[in-house]
């Protein structure tokens, strides 16, 4: 009932006076959110002053706050953390009401007042009415051959798609053909006059948890204990089946809360195999870098692998920045003329 009312106007949504551009999806966790979040920053950031809404799932603090360097994961969220420490020039604020949100940063003072803000995961947030409302579709999950919760995945009907503006099909293969392009459409019943776009995961050199006491030596062994607390970790798996030659995985629950119980198993496995590099993920490592129960010891053997949305082809790219940029007035440009993809 709720979805048919807010088809039929009978909720109102508000537009504000900047381009807000949002990125979402149908089902539950696991489309690549945060990354297509940070590419679109990357678009952004050398041109105008962003700012990044999200709303911390999973933090334990209430309303809208601003994201600090030096914040914890509990107080503002592991992907709200994560932009901010990699994009330390833009604005990351968490706040669950969007539209009060949107507002509060509006009304920072002229110098860091955004001329676009970035919402993450917000395409079930229909009070706000976006510039751009962009949808991410895994692509071995197909919206129509899901259920909904709790059978399913998908927290949304999967008509929702015709609000879509764009839809990105995330974590495609490398390699695609027309025909496989057309097939996956179809799955999704994707219409041809709605933009869409494949990409895939970039996996990033691995990084220390802990940037001082890191011994990158470990980095260059060939036994992994992976633990994760993610949504869907087969591509990760996969990547790293190439790579390394013993690989053993712990998984957790989605944005799992690493108690000292689990850090002491992590500890039992690095004293039991003393030549395996312990990694994570770069959202789990957002929770384990202010975790007090991990030892000088383990932080030399904790490291994470960054992750990026990459298309599959330039010609993608370049129809996507153009997408993005376009919803937005020239004359906010303030910076150079060059992006990132």
């Amino acid at each position: 009932m709720r979805n048919l009312l807010y088809d039929k106007g009978l909720f109102k949504s508000q537009q504000f006076d900047v381009p807000v551009i949002s990125i979402g999806n149908i089902t539950v966790g696991g489309t690549g959110k945060t990354p297509t979040t940070e590419l679109i920053v990357r678009i952004l950031k050398p041109q105008h002053k962003v700012a990044v809404l999200s709303r911390g799932y999973k933090r334990k603090t209430r309303g809208f706050r601003i994201v600090d360097t030096d914040s914890t994961a509990s107080e503002v969220g592991d992907e709200p953390l994560q932009i901010r420490k990699k994009y330390e020039d833009v604005i990351v604020a968490v706040d669950a009401n969007r539209k009060r949100g949107i507002t509060q940063l509006l009304a920072l003072p002229q110098e860091m007042r955004p001329e676009v803000i970035v919402l993450d995961d917000a395409y079930q947030h229909r009070k706000v009415r976006p510039s751009k409302n962009i949808l991410l579709i895994d692509y071995n999950r197909p919206l129509f051959r899901d259920n909904l919760l709790p059978i399913g995945r998908l927290r949304d009907l999967p008509e929702q798609i015709r609000r879509a503006d764009a839809i990105v099909i995330t974590k495609s293969p490398e390699h695609l053909d027309e025909w496989e392009r057309d097939t996956i459409k179809k799955a999704n019943r994707i219409n041809d006059d709605c933009p869409c776009f494949f990409a895939r995961i970039k996996y990033c050199p691995i990084e220390p948890i802990f940037a001082e006491e890191g011994d990158k030596r470990y980095i260059y062994s060939k036994e992994v204990g992976l633990f994760t607390g993610i949504a869907n970790v087969k591509p990760l798996l996969m990547h790293l089946s190439d790579i390394y030659e013993q690989i053993t995985h712990t998984s957790y629950g989605d944005h799992h809360e690493f108690t000292r119980g689990n850090i002491r198993d992590i500890e039992y496995f690095a004293r039991s195999n003393p030549q395996s590099m312990l990694l994570t993920t770069e959202k789990d490592a957002q929770r384990l870098v202010s975790n007090r129960h991990i030892s000088p010891e383990l932080k030399k053997r904790l490291f994470y692998i960054p992750i990026e949305t990459e298309f599959l082809t330039i010609e993608e790219g370049y129809h996507f920045r153009n997408l993005i940029t376009g919803c937005i007035p020239a004359s906010t440009a303030t910076g150079s003329t060059l992006f990132e993809f």
